[in-house]
């Protein structure tokens, strides 16, 4: 096998380009690494060469996060959720994030990113219970994108969705439950 040194050039526009051959399910694919520094592209070639001989290989196959979470709650999570469950998590899709990332490529959705969703939606007074339940989404998506080899982990993983903070219940004192009661009573729900 050469060495990585043999497979990096330098492009016209000043980037160095790395190249090596990963065997997918479709067959032999050519793959790229490009970067700005020769030994930073050296390195992550030597990484991607390795994780190739390993047998682990992760392809996008450039795909978006809005493409891939269509095709997951088509393809995959649908058969597994509820009439009801489904179209939450379709809307969670279509209102959170499909707006916040669906043009990023799947391979390129960081932590940073999410986490930053996560506050904004937040600072729009959204409830953290909601935000969480986005994130149970997202997560559960990516956590199939892993297994099936089309990122190497889930970023989703990796961020805090908010705490739930129970607010403290104040219960009625006596006199108000007495007069709660009186005014209850002949009502249909009185029992």
């Amino acid at each position: 096998m050469p060495a990585t040194g043999d497979r990096i050039t330098k492009r016209k526009d000043g980037l160095f380009q790395g190249m090596y051959t990963a065997q997918t399910p479709d067959g032999p694919k050519r793959k790229y690494i490009y970067g700005r520094k020769y030994k930073d592209v050296e390195r992550r070639l030597a990484e991607a060469m390795g994780d190739t001989a390993k047998g682990i290989y992760f392809d996008d196959e450039n795909q978006t996060v809005a493409q891939y979470m269509d095709r997951w709650l088509e393809d995959s999570a649908r058969g597994d959720l509820g009439h009801r469950a489904y179209h939450n998590y379709k809307l969670q899709i279509r209102r959170h994030i499909s707006p916040a990332f669906g043009r990023f490529k799947l391979s390129k959705l960081t932590a940073a990113h999410i986490q930053s969703l996560y506050a904004a939606k937040l600072r729009d007074s959204l409830k953290p219970s909601s935000v969480r339940y986005i994130h149970a989404v997202l997560h559960r998506a990516l956590e199939q994108a892993v297994r099936f080899n089309l990122i190497p982990f889930n970023p989703a993983s990796r961020v805090d969705p908010p705490k739930i903070r129970q607010e403290e219940i104040m219960p009625l004192d006596a006199e108000q439950a007495r007069r709660f009661l009186h005014v209850a009573r002949g009502d249909r729900f009185e029992a």
